[in-house]
């Protein structure tokens, strides 16, 4: 099951309390304040695991306490720090507070680490607060409560290009000829319920990730069919590969079904619609009308975008457009780490 978002609460440890205590021992006649400090409340730490994919093990574990801190004791022993917890998630996961709607992290590589709630600080025992002039004080604290927060978790797979383009344009097909990625295609709308990555690689030994998305139809943005729900698992690739179904047996204008995808993606995130794009003609081996062909060419052509005719199935073109895609994230990442530099 592929989970991308969930809710959940984590509690941070509260801090021990501070002990109230007086020495009475043999060989100290005059005794005094032994109580120690409270122990701090343990953190709660997320971190990136290249281990996980999805966001399944918070499904039915939502709730996340640290361990308190151990209370101070007499003989000013110090109270026992509690224990942190740590949280495996996803690489590409982003984490929001609930109740305010703040990005709080973005883990973007293996390792990352995340303090989410900090233990409270433990109590003072009567020991501190002694003085030459208040030899036996009384005054002790209580540990401080830990922090709580709601989250909410979304995962944004990383993938260096995208697929997008209507239900059975061809992507999933198309994904397992690039990659070794076997997803499941089938001749019917929404095979593909679920995003699908896979890796790339091309004869120079150079590998790039390409992720497979659920098609969209009109009105996405609005909730239909499987919404725009995905569409996130793409705002962090370089390249999309628009993938436009030129055959004669959709009952659908080729350029409807491009302008329509373009305003879905444009109506969930604008920068989405203006990222870098590829058009590609798909199911070439059942194309005979050529003015449906020319038609997707011409949109192509007036908005400056680089355009591709394949047959995922007799593999024609794919060799082709495996090339240019590869060399085009290798510019685009070029491009990005000058502009960092």
């Amino acid at each position: 099951m592929f989970i991308d978002e969930v809710r959940i609460r984590v509690k941070a440890g509260d801090g021990g309390n501070g002990c109230l205590a007086f020495r009475r021992e043999k060989f100290v006649p005059r005794g005094g304040p032994s109580g120690g400090d409270g122990g701090r409340g343990g953190d709660i730490i997320l971190f990136a695991s290249q281990h996980h994919n999805t966001l399944l093990h918070f499904r039915y574990n939502p709730e996340h306490t640290a361990e308190r801190g151990r209370h101070g004791e007499g003989s000013n022993r110090t109270g026992r720090d509690g224990a942190a917890i740590e949280l495996p998630v996803p690489v590409g996961t982003v984490i929001f507070d609930e109740d305010s709607g703040e990005q709080l992290y973005d883990f973007t590589e293996h390792g990352e680490r995340f303090v989410v709630v900090t233990g409270g600080r433990g109590g003072r025992g009567n020991a501190q607060f002694a003085t030459s002039t208040h030899q036996a004080p009384t005054e002790h604290e209580p540990g401080r409560p830990g922090e709580e927060r709601h989250l909410r978790l979304e995962l944004k797979l990383l993938a260096d290009a995208g697929l997008v383009g209507f239900p059975n344009a061809g992507k999933s097909t198309l994904l397992s000829r690039l990659s070794a990625a076997r997803p499941k295609i089938a001749n019917y709308p929404f095979t593909t319920l679920e995003p699908n990555l896979g890796v790339v690689e091309t004869d120079d030994n150079y590998t790039f990730v390409l992720a497979d998305i659920p098609g969209l139809i009109e009105g996405a943005h609005e909730g239909h069919g499987l919404g725009t729900r995905f569409l996130r698992h793409i705002e962090r690739t370089r390249l999309l590969l628009h993938l436009v179904d030129v055959s004669d047996f959709t009952g659908r204008k080729p350029a409807d079904d491009f302008k329509i995808v373009m305003k879905e993606l444009k109506s969930f995130d604008e920068s989405l619609a203006a990222k870098p794009m590829f058009v590609i003609a798909t199911k070439m081996d059942a194309a005979q009308d050529p003015k449906r062909l020319a038609s997707v060419r011409g949109l192509a052509k007036r908005r400056k975008l680089p355009f591709f005719t394949i047959s995922a199935v007799t593999g024609k073109g794919v060799p082709e457009l495996k090339r240019a895609v590869a060399a085009e994230i290798q510019r685009l990442a070029n491009e990005t780490a000058a502009e960092t530099a």
